[in-house]
């Protein structure tokens, strides 16, 4: 793994500061849901680690579920035009709900899903997002749950990629100038 670390510019969040913060956004999550039993709905494939430490922190009777969209395609930035490509297994028809992302960037992926999900007719919808990029959204989306304020720069690690590499890195950075497109820089 040492040549993905290499491929690091900057490590922006540590370890284990993602593990202090994702503890403590469990602790909410049991205070807030404490006798209910909401569905976690992972957005894959970047929620993948951060649902799986949370669910793991927040000792609630709980279910997940997983949708995948595409927004990004190869780019490092995001496409606007937002597709499912895995819906649902779970009705959420009167259930509580929580979206778990990995990051909010433009907010036009988190608002089509809102949408979409609302439709469906939950109890209640919330959004537990580990990473927002300050002053990026196009449209309000605002979560409930924060782990992390960022600047807007692309980032890797702890389930985030760029083309399926990097999100098995235990802390999030950005890559080297020379490794991102030219979009990006």
């Amino acid at each position: 793994m040492s040549e993905l670390h290499d491929d690091i510019g900057e490590v922006l969040i540590t370890a284990e500061q993602i593990q202090v913060r994702v503890r403590e956004l469990g602790e909410e999550l049991r205070s807030d849901y404490q006798g209910r039993s909401p569905l976690c709905i992972g957005i894959l494939r970047g929620a993948i680690m951060f649902l799986a430490d949370l669910i793991r922190a927040c000792e609630l009777e709980l279910q997940i579920d997983f949708i995948a969209v595409a927004s990004y395609g190869s780019s490092t930035r995001s496409s606007g035009v937002v597709r499912i490509l895995k819906d649902l297994d779970e009705d959420i028809k009167d259930r509580d709900v929580i979206l778990i992302e990995d990051i909010l960037d433009t907010g036009l992926t988190l608002n089509y899903l809102l949408k979409n999900l609302k439709t469906r007719h939950p109890a209640s919808i919330e959004i537990c997002a580990l990473l927002v990029k300050e002053g990026k959204q196009k449209v309000t989306v605002q979560p409930k749950y924060k782990g992390f304020d960022i600047e807007d720069r692309f980032v890797v690690g702890y389930g985030l990629d760029l083309n399926e590499k990097y999100r098995n890195l235990p802390y999030i950075g950005t890559l080297k100038p020379e490794l991102l497109d030219i979009e990006y820089t």
